[in-house]
């Protein structure tokens, strides 16, 4: 029995379905994911999700100031009762929760909340994060324009970091064991490879456009009611599929260009 086996049947722990909880097994994939993050004396080190803690191990021997975030109570006693002196826990949900300041982010993310973490991992500033996300989210990260797993996501993270796949990890590596593989992926924050005018407008494009990737751009930014007329919008019979993010930022400047434009026109509307 492996030493997660072992774990779970100890704590009586159910792995929950509804949470997307799958405990990584293998402490050799585990020593990796810590090794990739590259944590240095005095980072201060967040995990989301930390389980069984066999990346809690890990990171308080090598981590002077470690947050875990859990949401699961069981977990969260056992996380507490095993490493309470050398980590602070934060009981509650990582996507509602506030996060502490950090350096380095290293997380066995749920899959059911792997979408709305990295977007609030995003928000934050940060060295680095290596994060364990489902093979098919890997995927969507850091898919090229055109390919059917080109997302908001995609964009998105391209705008604020360098986000690269670092292995693949086999479902046998989880238990219970998933239907899909998963990957270790880094992201590595650096500054906007293009110039927008408005960020809030050039996220806001991306979003409508995406929730309507089949529609062309004008179409969809009419919808939203963030254009009134698609003139002087670029690639507005195009679909944002096909877009890559520094032309969708085009759009942007142009969308916030033409609402400029209309409040300084209607100063009291």
């Amino acid at each position: 029995m492996s030493e997660t086996g072992r774990l779970i049947a100890e704590t009586g722990v159910r792995p929950s379905k509804s949470r997307g909880q799958n405990f990584l097994t293998d402490g050799r994939v585990a020593d990796r994911h810590v090794g990739y993050a590259g944590i240095e004396p005095g980072d201060r080190v967040l995990e989301v999700g930390p389980g069984l803690g066999i990346l809690t191990q890990r990171l308080a021997e090598v981590s002077g100031s470690l947050t875990c975030i859990e949401l699961d109570d069981a977990l969260a006693d056992y996380i507490e009762k095993t490493y309470g002196g050398r980590l602070t826990l934060i009981r509650g949900d990582a996507t509602k929760v506030p996060f502490p300041p950090f350096d380095r982010f290293v997380s066995n993310l749920p899959y059911s909340v792997s979408t709305p973490i990295i977007f609030k991992l995003l928000e934050h500033p940060f060295k680095k994060a290596v994060v364990m996300v489902q093979k098919e989210f890997a995927e969507r990260m850091v898919a090229d324009v055109g390919s059917p797993d080109y997302s908001r996501l995609t964009v998105n993270l391209f705008y604020r970091a360098e986000c690269r796949i670092l292995e693949d990890v086999p479902s046998s590596r989880f238990n219970p064991r998933p239907k899909v593989d998963s990957c270790l992926v880094s992201i590595v924050p650096r500054p906007a490879p293009f110039d927008v005018r408005d960020e809030k407008t050039f996220f806001d494009v991306t979003r409508v456009c995406f929730d309507h990737r089949r529609k062309k751009i004008g179409t969809s930014l009419k919808g939203a009611r963030m254009i009134d007329s698609a003139e002087g919008i670029p690639y507005a019979d195009a679909r944002i599929e096909s877009l890559r993010p520094v032309e969708i930022a085009e759009i942007a400047d142009a969308v916030w260009e033409s609402k400029t434009r209309a409040a300084a026109a209607h100063p009291n509307l």
